[in-house]
């Protein structure tokens, strides 16, 4: 595993579990939650994150990539940037849960253009239905939904999902990658 991506691991491992009962967007209950906001909303874990995936999206034709606000925001923001910095600007995206009542009323916010190759970005995959969201509003929005990408897949069920729509899947890491410190009960020392 290259170094940003072992540093990447690290920082989830450090930063993103939590130990309890949750319940899951999808209304799972889970033992440990995944907040991988903690790691893309500090300055270290957005860049680490933005450029595993751009490392990850090397040699594909894309346009564009977005998601579900609030998750994706931050990796939507750092890989842009980062984007930009490595001489292949891609443009971004956000997509509300409904379109605004008033401005442009718009459910897909910013500069995303008809026809545009989107991957669409989200911090962890379950079932997969905030996913399906972003991909059927950008879809409406004109664009066309290359893939799909997210830091960590539960291998609940949400990537078969996703493939059997057609959609490629493209996960930084699984739960496998994790395991230790889930097994262990408790946040790493």
């Amino acid at each position: 595993m290259e170094e940003r991506r072992l540093q990447l691991l690290n920082e989830i491992k450090q930063h993103a579990i939590n130990f309890g009962t949750f319940v899951l967007s999808s209304g799972q209950t889970s033992h440990y939650y995944l907040d991988c906001r903690r790691v893309t909303l500090s300055p270290f874990g957005l860049w680490l994150t933005a450029n595993a995936f751009l490392d990850a999206f090397e040699g594909t034709e894309i346009d564009a990539v977005g998601g579900m606000s609030v998750a994706a925001d931050p990796i939507t923001a750092g890989i842009v940037l980062e984007s930009w910095h490595r001489g292949r600007p891609l443009r971004g995206c956000v997509v509300r849960k409904e379109a605004k009542g008033h401005g442009m009323q718009r459910q897909v916010e910013g500069p995303l253009q008809k026809g545009d190759r989107v991957v669409v970005v989200d911090d962890v995959l379950t079932t997969g239905g905030s996913i399906f969201q972003a991909i059927d509003a950008v879809e409406a929005a004109g664009a066309n939904v290359a893939s799909v990408a997210v830091i960590l897949d539960r291998l609940q069920g949400g990537g078969e999902k996703i493939r059997e729509r057609g959609y490629p899947l493209l996960s930084l890491f699984t739960l496998e990658d994790i395991r230790d410190y889930l097994e262990a009960g408790r946040p790493p020392a």
